[in-house]
Order: structure tokens, then C-alpha cells, then sequence
């Protein structure tokens, strides 16, 4: 993003992302809601390592995967080749991504939507999956549900949140301090890195925050119908303290 807001470059080192991000509580739901017909075609945008891409792929499905972070792109493309699949990965900002195809369904998971930092960005994105999107099509997201509550605590003082080892064999501790920006709507946070017990650096992961009106008005305004909008991926009703925002929508 050519802006004041990024992500550091040791979160897209692919192993270490990989290391951290194994959770799949997600992949269930995007798997529900893919066309019964597995000659549909589907598109992932901001796929990263192929996380979800690989699984779907697996089930047979024709399925493509977009991100704009090389060093995510060729894991995904090891990851793939190992598992003997064939899956057109293609690096791109999805902004201004133009593949002059049209696709069945096209999911943005992951929060991913969060790093769109402008109303303008998150425009130009959801123009991006209008123009990919064939008639009657699903678009799929998910982000969280901004918590005031948390963010006010988590202000206040340096918190652990994480540490694992990679599959190249460095442990990494992870603790985190946050800033929100009340103007921008940007959480403004920061991941320490400890690597083998000492530390490494200070990487930016900042995110965007969408409320759940606002976001929902973004989507009307876009040409996009709110078909179901649920609070967790169990498909349970979106509510008060429901921690994600996750929407099926149709062109």
C-alpha cells in the first residue's frame, strides 16, 4: 500500500507466517458455501501461502489464488507441487487486478480486508471481484468485529500472544503493543519479535477497522447483496459480541 500504514516484511517471511497461522476453523465454512458442481470456477484474493486454496483444490475444485507478497506465492506453489496439484497462482495487487475472466465464487478471507487502509482501496477492490464475478455469483469475507472494549486494554501495556517454532527450526515469540488511530480507523499495532530467545525487530500490522454498518453500507453501495451475515463461522447470528463479521454476498 503506498501509504503510512503497512505490514512488516518478517510477517510475510513464508515459514514464519506458515509457523503461526495453522488454524483451519475457517476452511469448513468457505467449503460449505463452494457450487456443488466442481467444474465451477473459483477465485481466492489475498491467498497467501495457500492455506485455503490447497484444501479446496484437493476437493477437487478449479480453484486460483491471488496475492500481492512473492515470497507467499512460492510457498504456496512448493506447497501445491507437493501435493501434487497444478493451481494457477498469481501475484497481483488486488486493487487492480485483471484477469479478464469470470469466476463462480470469489472469497477475500482472513481478515485480509483489513489492510485495504482507505475507503477509496476498499472500493477499488470490491469493483475488482464486481468485474470477476459472474451474474448470480457469491462473494465471501470475513474480518473481525472492532472491540473497543479490547482495544482500550490492550493499550495499555505489552502483551504475549503467541510463540511457536517454524518448520526451518526457529522459535518465535510474538508480543504485541497497539495505538488506535481514531481519524483513520487504523489499529496501529505492533508485533515484537523474539527469534531463538532473542530479540529480532519490531514489525508494523496495521489494520483497518470496519464497523458493522459502515461496512455493510460499503458493500450496498458497491452492488452487493447481503445474502446471510454471521458472527462466527458456525453460521451463528451476527450480534453485540459476535468477534467476526463474515458475509455471503451476491453480485
Amino acid at each position: 500500500m503506498k501509504s503510512k500504514y503497512k505490514v512488516g516484511d518478517l510477517i510475510y517471511d513464508a515459514n514464519v507466517y506458515d509457523g503461526m497461522n495453522t488454524d483451519l476453523t475457517d476452511l469448513e465454512f468457505y467449503q460449505n458455501w463452494l457450487p456443488k458442481q466442481k467444474s465451477a470456477r473459483i477465485l481466492e484474493l489475498c491467498c497467501g501461502t495457500g492455506r485455503l486454496t490447497i484444501p479446496i483444490a484437493k476437493n477437487g475444485y478449479n480453484i486460483s489464488g491471488v496475492d500481492i507478497t512473492s515470497t507467499m506465492l512460492e510457498q504456496a506453489k512448493i506447497k501445491a507441487t507437493e501435493a501434487g496439484l497444478d493451481i494457477d497462482f498469481i501475484q497481483s495487487d488486488i486493487r487492480t487486478l485483471d484477469l479478464r475472466e469470470k469466476y463462480d465464487l470469489i472469497f477475500i478471507p482472513f481478515n485480509s480486508i483489513h489492510h485495504l487502509y482507505k475507503n477509496e482501496d476498499l472500493f477499488k477492490a470490491l469493483t475488482v471481484v464486481k468485474n470477476h464475478l459472474k451474474e448470480k455469483g457469491l462473494l465471501l469475507l470475513d474480518c473481525f468485529n472492532p472491540n473497543i472494549q479490547y482495544i482500550v486494554e490492550s493499550e495499555k501495556e505489552e502483551k504475549e500472544i503467541t510463540q511457536y517454532t517454524t518448520k526451518d527450526g526457529r522459535h518465535v515469540l510474538i508480543k504485541q503493543t497497539m495505538r488506535y488511530e481514531n481519524q483513520s480507523q487504523i489499529n496501529r499495532i505492533e508485533w515484537n519479535y523474539y527469534i531463538n530467545d532473542e530479540f529480532h525487530s519490531t514489525q508494523n500490522l496495521d489494520m483497518r477497522l470496519y464497523f458493522p454498518q459502515e461496512l455493510d453500507a460499503y458493500l450496498e453501495w458497491n452492488g452487493f447483496t447481503i445474502i446471510h451475515k454471521f458472527g462466527n463461522f458456525k453460521e451463528e447470528e451476527f450480534n453485540d459480541s459476535s468477534e467476526k463479521q463474515i458475509f455471503v454476498c451476491s453480485k
